[in-house]
């Protein structure tokens, strides 16, 4: 039987790793601690720089108290403030606070460089995670200084995503280095970035009073076109997913038109108010959640969706029944009547709501977004409209064309007096298809609540587009 050395190698590069992470906290002597406190800008800035690069444990931690404006100074002592308790900062003992004690004032400048400390020092986290996000926050912010941080870290790091990201990092730092050498291999390695900042670095290094040397400056050239090659088609994607979500927004609107104007002849200008009206339905029904049902807030748009239709619908039903009966076949008194309903609706909703923007905020599960690429983030309310889009065009093609009420729409539709001899009650065939159209448009500002600004014009940018895109599209 063999000798399981490979079993024994990984238990020793194991134990090893453990224990690089695992060094000893060192503590902050009174002379570094008094030497970031107090002072001036530079000294201080010299003082937090040199406890970054030294890995103390117990810097982090002082440095997030800076940030949070929990430490002060009496004389030569420091003094951090836990909850309303005084520590001596080299000590960590309790300490009476003198009635002296003064807050330590950081600068916009200072804060940076905490900042940016704190950043170097996480790279050294047992967590993945949190040395990821290190090494983001360390992009705009390193220097020099801590270059030998960041070659520790790449030393010790297990993870090769983070260890490339770890290397490009320590060539953006070369990059002013006053090596020729250094600085011609790190325009090399830079060519692989995939970050804007990258790019924003070689921009600033191209300057007339950047790079002085001609072959250096080639690199850097090389490496630039290579990196906004890589960035130029994440913009393009992103114009193209934005348009996108604001064209599944459209096809609503104009899915609802296609049915008013296409199916039935009539010219609806209050359709965009009908979006308006679902708009200001998700806004009531987000404004109930939070009064009656906070704890269920992120679900509020599972109610507001069908809010939002059947309100839209009703209203829909209402101008069908009072006003645009009265009118098929008289297109242009239609369109004047129904503008003139628009400007009812309109002034309708600043009575109620004001003439103020409102607030729809979006739910959890619909902040944030997919980072595809390091220039392109995919937000999640226009992954969810695109897809909202496609559901509700699915399901109104199947109530065109595989359910009663559709049938009685097409027929209606295709011979008015025939259906009507058929039995069809025509005059409730087409208040059912006019509040369909209208519930539509209120699914549109349903979607367009998690998106956009709600207000009392909102209508007003969209009836011109949708109008075009039901003729475009062969109405």
């Amino acid at each position: 039987m063999n000798f399981p050395w490979r079993d024994v190698l990984r238990v020793c590069v194991a134990l090893c790793m453990s224990q690089l992470w695992a060094m000893p906290a060192q503590a902050l002597t009174a002379d570094q601690v008094r030497a970031i406190s107090i002072g001036e800008s530079d000294a201080r800035s010299a003082a937090i720089a040199q406890a970054a690069t030294s890995g103390d444990a117990k810097a982090p931690e002082f440095f997030q108290a800076l940030l949070d404006d929990s430490v002060k100074t009496s004389g030569e002592r420091v003094f951090v403030v836990r909850d309303g308790k005084a520590f001596d900062a080299a000590t960590d003992t309790e300490a009476p606070l003198p009635p002296d004690a003064e807050d330590v004032v950081n600068s916009n400048r200072m804060r940076r460089e905490l900042e940016g400390a704190l950043a170097s020092l996480k790279l050294l986290s047992p967590d993945k995670a949190q040395r990821a996000v290190a090494l983001k926050e360390m992009r705009d912010s390193a220097d020099e200084a801590r270059l030998p941080l960041i070659e520790k870290a790449f030393a010790a790091e297990t993870d090769a995503g983070l260890k490339a990201e770890l290397a490009l990092l320590r060539a953006a730092v070369l990059i002013s280095s006053a090596d020729k050498a250094k600085r011609l291999d790190a325009a090399k390695s830079l060519a692989d970035s995939h970050q804007p900042a990258t790019k924003t670095l070689l921009l600033e290094r191209l300057k007339p009073d950047g790079e002085s040397e001609a072959d250096v400056r080639a690199q850097l050239q090389l490496s630039l076109s290579a990196i906004e090659s890589r960035l130029a088609w994440g913009e393009r994607l992103g114009i193209v997913f934005t348009g996108a979500s604001l064209g599944s927004i459209l096809l609503l609107v104009a899915l609802g038109l296609a049915i008013t104007y296409g199916l039935m002849g009539v010219i609806n200008m209050a359709h965009g108010e009908l979006m308006m009206i679902g708009a200001y339905a998700t806004y009531v029904v987000q404004n109930l959640f939070k009064a009656h049902l906070p704890g269920a807030f992120d679900w509020y748009i599972a109610a507001a969706i069908p809010a939002a239709f059947l309100a839209s619908a009703l209203v829909g039903a209402a101008m069908e029944r009072s006003v645009i009966r009265w009118l098929y076949g008289r297109p242009l008194e239609t369109l004047l009547a129904t503008w003139g309903i628009s400007l009812v609706l309109m002034q309708g909703v600043r009575s109620v709501f004001g003439a103020q923007n409102v607030q729809v905020e979006n739910p959890s599960w619909l902040s944030g977004g997919v980072a595809a690429m390091s220039n392109l983030t995919l937000p999640f309310n226009r992954i969810a409209i695109i897809a909202f889009a496609v559901l509700v065009v699915s399901g109104l093609a199947f109530i065109v064309a595989r359910t009663r009420l559709g049938l009685f729409v097409r027929g209606v539709t295709q011979n008015r007096p025939m259906a009507a001899c058929m039995g069809v009650n025509t005059a409730k065939v087409d208040t059912y298809a006019f509040s369909l159209g209208s519930g539509i448009a209120g699914l549109a500002g349903c979607a367009l609540s998690q998106v956009g600004n709600v207000g009392p014009d909102l209508g007003q940018g969209y009836i011109v587009d949708s109008f075009m895109a039901v003729v475009l599209g062969g109405v």
